[in-house]
């Protein structure tokens, strides 16, 4: 059971036993949500993302680390992976005597270190993607527009057992991706997303739907729900509404087992 539904039954002071009493009363009630168990396999695919999200922040790490100090030697490049290269060739250039000797010695460790990641990162994705698309789930995941290798072999790791949920929007919900209710007396007030569940898969699957939009607005579509929700929302709004109907999608074809068909144009 999660933590935070257990809560509201301890009663004054904090203890084991009371903890213990929390427990054996929130089991019994009939509307209790409880967490799926995942299996090893599950566990070794989530270390495998887990990974691959620390390699990502080190590279943003070391990446800014090099930008700042060749800035203070007035050495500076536009942003995005062209601009660090650039910056990566000044390293190199024992030529150029902007940098002291001693900086670029520091300097080149960096660089060898983000050089590292960057390997490492790779090496991860393609790890993630092997296992992904070994599994008939997986293929069957990735013929949702906006649901990549990553994303696939993210949701089957991070979801145990999708009947668990009852609806597509309880597995929305779960991912944090409707909107907070904070609604009395008859009168609903929504506000934005929740943010609850897995940050890493929610920002997976948003990350999935701004390309389908992307792609959407260069090459066109026949989908007219998205056209309509796009000519009245902004970009990152229809993603995230977007997003939330791929995790119903999803949700759909991990139950069902079939296998995604394109809604038919009115």
């Amino acid at each position: 059971m999660p933590p935070r539904y257990v809560k509201p039954y301890v009663k004054r002071s904090k203890n084991d036993a009371s903890d213990a009493e929390a427990i054996c009363e929130a089991v019994t009630r009939p509307t209790m949500r409880f967490v799926g168990a995942k299996s090893r396999e599950q566990q070794a695919v989530l270390v495998l993302h887990r990974a691959r999200r620390m390699l990502i922040r080190q590279r943003t790490q070391v990446g800014n680390a090099i930008r700042g100090h060749l800035a203070e030697f007035g050495i500076i490049a536009p942003v995005g992976r062209q601009g660090l290269d650039r910056l990566i060739a000044v390293i190199a250039d024992e030529t150029d005597h902007r940098v002291p000797p001693c900086a670029r010695t520091c300097l080149a460790m960096l660089v060898g270190q983000y050089r590292l990641v960057l390997a490492n990162l790779l090496e991860t994705d393609r790890v993630i993607r092997a296992d992904s698309r070994s599994s008939e789930l997986g293929r069957r995941l990735q013929e949702i527009p906006g649901i990549g290798p990553l994303v696939a072999s993210a949701l089957i790791a991070s979801v145990p057992d999708p009947h668990v949920f009852k609806t597509g929007r309880c597995l929305s919900a779960w991912l944090g991706l409707v909107p907070r209710q904070h609604s009395s007396g008859g009168k609903e007030r929504l506000g934005g997303i929740t943010k609850a569940g897995d940050t890493y898969l929610r920002s997976m699957l948003f990350v999935g739907a701004m390309a389908v939009i992307r792609h959407a607005e260069r090459y066109g579509t026949r989908k007219p729900w998205l056209i309509k929700l796009r000519s009245r929302r902004t970009p990152r709004v229809a993603a995230i509404a977007l997003a939330n109907r791929i995790g119903r999608i999803a949700w759909a074809l991990m139950t069902s087992g079939e296998r995604y068909r394109e809604p038919a144009a009115a």
